[in-house]
């Protein structure tokens, strides 16, 4: 029979109470019966638990899994995807001893997060509709704001409001008033209206008309002056000499003979 000073009870003791007692140290891990063994570090897992005589045996992880930190776990976490349907792309590729880290793709925006505050699914942003100007365009965590056009703006591609075209200053006329999606319609030609076509016509019979009564003056001044000349002149104190008084003077000069 072995007889055991109370100083090697005392050893025994306490190595009794660190394997088996209630509270295992930082850097072990409790196995079902109670005993605490060392942990597997990142990159590992357990593949056999300690023993009195031998200590933790640990496996690396395979592909398309990891472990970040050290544990008393026999199996490793798996990847998380990146998925494209969900708004994500793979920033960095999934290693042994870390996840895949995702980001949001262009045009989306984050609408949940994982534990460790990383994105899990994304959306895409608010597209503004027609009559609406973009206020604060989308970002990573935050949708496209919108807001209405103001009137006298409008906006057919939901980016910003332009106002409408003034046609008075283009020398236009406009057709047609716009609204917050439509521009106004304006007209190169202007209308011909009833007073565009008939005062060209009264200006033109006018000026005929004028015309025609000078002309009608003018000859009539004509006809007059040509009257008064052959009107004959008597003078006081001459004789008018006409055929007959040539033919009565010639009669009665002696020695003449008048024949028929």
């Amino acid at each position: 029979m072995v007889y055991l000073s109370s100083a090697q009870y005392f050893l025994i003791g306490l190595n009794f109470m660190h394997v088996f007692g209630s509270d295992c140290g930082p850097a072990e891990y409790k196995k079902s019966d109670g005993q605490c063994c060392p942990m597997c570090g990142r990159g590992l897992v357990v593949r056999r638990d300690c023993t009195i005589e031998s200590s933790t045996s640990c496996i690396p992880c395979i592909r398309g899994t990891f472990m970040n930190e050290a544990n008393g776990l026999t199996k490793c976490f798996p990847c998380s995807p990146c998925d494209t349907g969900q708004g994500l792309f793979t920033q960095t590729e999934c290693k042994p001893t870390s996840n895949t880290v995702c980001d949001v793709l262009d045009g989306f925006y984050c609408r949940s997060y994982s534990s460790n505050s990383k994105c899990s699914f994304a959306v895409e942003h608010t597209h503004c509709s027609a009559g609406q100007s973009t206020k604060s365009p989308g970002t990573k965590t935050t949708d496209t704001m919108c807001e209405d056009c103001q009137h006298g703006f409008y906006s057919q591609h939901d980016v910003n409001c332009t106002a409408w075209t003034d046609c008075a200053a283009m020398g236009h006329v406009k057709t047609k008033d716009g609204n917050s999606s439509e521009d106004v319609i304006c007209n190169k030609v202007p209308p011909r209206s009833h007073v565009t076509i008939i005062a060209p016509i009264l200006l033109l019979g006018l000026t005929v008309t004028v015309l025609f009564c000078f002309y009608l003056a003018r000859a009539k001044c004509k006809k007059e002056l040509h009257v008064i000349s052959e009107v004959p002149v008597q003078e006081t104190g001459h004789v008018q000499v006409t055929s007959n008084s040539l033919v009565e003077t010639a009669e009665n000069v002696p020695g003449n003979v008048v024949t028929d």
